[in-house]
C-alpha cells in the first residue's frame, strides 16, 4: 500500500466531527486494534473545508488516544499521510497521522446555553 504525504497547511481549518474513539479490529468480537508497538488505535472524524467549498469528513487513525480533543474543536494534525486501499471490488483512501492535538483559542459557535446570561 503506498503512502501519500498530505500538506494539511492546504486543507483549511480542521474540525473535530467525532472525538477519538477506539478503533475496532473485529466487530464480532469488539477486538480494539492495535499498532506494531501495542499502542490502542484511535480514531478521530475531522472536517475538512477549503476555500468555502463544501464541507468532507475524513476519519484519521493515530496510535494512542489524543487528549483534549472536543467536538467543534479546531485541531492541528501533524504527519498526515493518505493510503489508497483496495479489497475485492471495494476501495477508497484511509487516513494516519502522528498525532492530532486541540488547537487552543475560541469555542466553536454553538448553541446558546441555559442560565449563563448576564
Amino acid at each position: 500500500m503506498q503512502s501519500i504525504p498530505v500538506d494539511t497547511a492546504r486543507l483549511g481549518v480542521l474540525r473535530c466531527a467525532i472525538p477519538p474513539e477506539a478503533k475496532i479490529s473485529n466487530s464480532e468480537t469488539r477486538e480494539v486494534k492495535k499498532d506494531r508497538d501495542g499502542n490502542t488505535v484511535y480514531t478521530v472524524a475531522v472536517t475538512v473545508r477549503q476555500d468555502r467549498r463544501r464541507i468532507s469528513v475524513i476519519e484519521i487513525a493515530v496510535s494512542g488516544e489524543p487528549k483534549g480533543i472536543e467536538e467543534g474543536q479546531i485541531v492541528k494534525v501533524t504527519g498526515l499521510m493518505a493510503f489508497a486501499w483496495a479489497m475485492g471490488d471495494r476501495h477508497g483512501i484511509s487516513f494516519r497521522a502522528d498525532a492530532i492535538t486541540p488547537v487552543h483559542g475560541p469555542p466553536a459557535a454553538g448553541p446558546a446555553k441555559a442560565g449563563g446570561g448576564a
